[in-house]
C-alpha cells in the first residue's frame, strides 16, 4: 500500500502563497490534490499523469494553483498562489491505480490512497 505525508500548510493572508508538499512511499501514476472545507464534500483541486501527459484543475484554483512532481523524489506539489479565504480548507494528496480521465480525476471516491492533509487557512 502506498503511503502519503503532506506537508507545507499554514496560515496566510488573503493574496499570499503557499506550497504544500507530498511525499509519496512507493510509485504512484495518478496522483491529486483534494480540499475538504467543514461541512463540505472533498473537492479535487489538481492532477497529475507521473508521465507528465496531462494535468486538469478545477475551475476555482485554475490559473492560481499549479501541481507539479518531482520524480527522482516521488514528490507532489501543489504551489498556491492568490489565496482567498474560500481557499481555506484541509488539503489531501491522493493517488490511485484506476484509470482516471478528465471526467473523474475529480471524484474522491476513485482513489484509495490519502494523506493525512495539512491545513491552509487564508485570512481576509
Amino acid at each position: 500500500q502506498v503511503q502519503l505525508m503532506e506537508s507545507g500548510g499554514g496560515s496566510v493572508q488573503a493574496g499570499g502563497s503557499l506550497r504544500l508538499s507530498c511525499t509519496t512511499s512507493g510509485i504512484t501514476y495518478r496522483r491529486a490534490w483534494f480540499r475538504q472545507a467543514p461541512g463540505k464534500e472533498r473537492e479535487g483541486v489538481a492532477f497529475i499523469f507521473r508521465d507528465g501527459s496531462g494535468e486538469w484543475y478545477s475551475d476555482s484554483v485554475k490559473g492560481r494553483f499549479t501541481i507539479s512532481q518531482d520524480r527522482a523524489r516521488n514528490t507532489l506539489y501543489l504551489d498556491m498562489n492568490i489565496l482567498k479565504p474560500e481557499d481555506t480548507a484541509m488539503y489531501y494528496c491522493a493517488a490511485t491505480s484506476r484509470p482516471i480521465s478528465r471526467d473523474t480525476w475529480h471524484n474522491w471516491r476513485e482513489y484509495g490512497d490519502w494523506g493525512q492533509g495539512t491545513q491552509v487557512t487564508v485570512a481576509s
